[in-house]
């Protein structure tokens, strides 16, 4: 069993936030969200959570140089199958779990939905071409972008996720678990949330730029930082979570489809980082919990038993 020091997991949490304040300076130095180089800083921000791991596996050797692949949950695949199986739900579950939640949303009054027209969607896209360009059918431009989230996912989003799964789910996921699953699952999404602070102070998600952004980033964080927590822990594999934080990126806006005309999506209330994010994931995690699913942890290192196990006696 391989346990890492607190030295080691503190040192990545301030090296991860330290590294992400460092190339978010830019925006904030000029212009904030509406300087040009946004959409670079964010993609490079995305890949501090990876740049920590590896200062912190060199500086700190944490782990044994011929453990650290399996570690991390980067190597070996197997057994594939169930690998390949958990991949699957994390390229499609939270598609469906966003879905859930703007179902969750309407039923508690935080949006109204047109599922008829998509009148609100539709307005968009005539409002986004030059006047006197008919606007193509609404739900032809729907249903193709639904069926590009999970080609999304596999690819360019997951590339940019596998920079913060390899921090959150390959290395502080793991590092943490010594100190129980649950605690693990929290303190891995909290450090989660509050690492996109940089950003989120500036009105990036919920257009909030005080901390109650940060907060609500954070909630939203532990929420499905629990789903893609029992992804990795499950399948002792980190490519899960990649996929799936691909595919929970690229699904992000799926709630801007369904709403209606003239009213307006309060995503710290209807967002899938929102509230009713919150709630659907909760559910989700409570029927985890009641059929055992947390129990299943294949050991991430390679040694036998479970790491959170107790120590097994001789005859049991």
């Amino acid at each position: 069993m391989i346990r890492i020091r607190p030295t080691a997991t503190i040192a990545f949490i301030l090296l991860a936030c330290g590294l992400a304040w460092i190339v978010a300076l830019p925006l904030w130095l000029n212009g904030g969200l509406a300087n040009p180089l946004t959409g670079v800083v964010i993609p490079v921000m995305m890949y501090t959570p990876a740049l920590a791991v590896l200062i912190t596996m060199l500086a700190l050797r944490p782990v044994p140089k011929g453990e650290r692949l399996r570690f991390l949950g980067i190597w070996p695949l197997r057994p594939a199958k169930r690998v390949v199986w958990m991949t699957v739900l994390g390229l499609f579950g939270p598609i469906v779990l966003t879905a859930l939640s703007i179902a969750v949303a309407a039923l508690c009054g935080w949006v109204t939905l047109d599922l008829v027209h998509f009148s609100g969607f539709a307005a968009q896209l005539e409002s986004s071409l030059p006047a006197g360009l008919p606007a193509p059918p609404a739900v032809i431009v729907i249903v193709s972008q639904l069926a590009l989230i999970p080609l999304a996912a596999a690819t360019i989003n997951a590339v940019l996720a596998f920079g913060e799964e390899l921090g959150w789910r390959g290395f502080l996921l793991p590092a943490l678990r010594q100190y129980g699953t649950w605690s693990a699952l929290l303190i891995s999404g909290i450090v989660w949330g509050l690492w996109h602070s940089p950003l989120i102070l500036l009105g990036y998600n919920f257009g909030i730029t005080d901390l109650t952004g940060v907060l609500l980033m954070t909630a939203g964080c532990v929420a499905w930082g629990v789903l893609l927590g029992w992804l990795r822990l499950r399948s002792a594999s980190l490519w899960p979570a990649v996929f799936a934080h691909g595919a929970m990126n690229a699904g992000g806006g799926m709630i801007v489809w369904v709403h209606a005309a003239g009213t307006n999506v309060d995503l710290a209330l209807a967002g899938m980082l929102g509230a009713a994010g919150w709630i659907t994931c909760a559910l989700v995690a409570v029927v985890l919990v009641l059929t055992g699913q947390f129990r299943r942890q294949p050991e991430l290192d390679g040694a036998v038993g479970r790491m959170l196990s107790a120590p097994r006696r001789i005859g049991e």
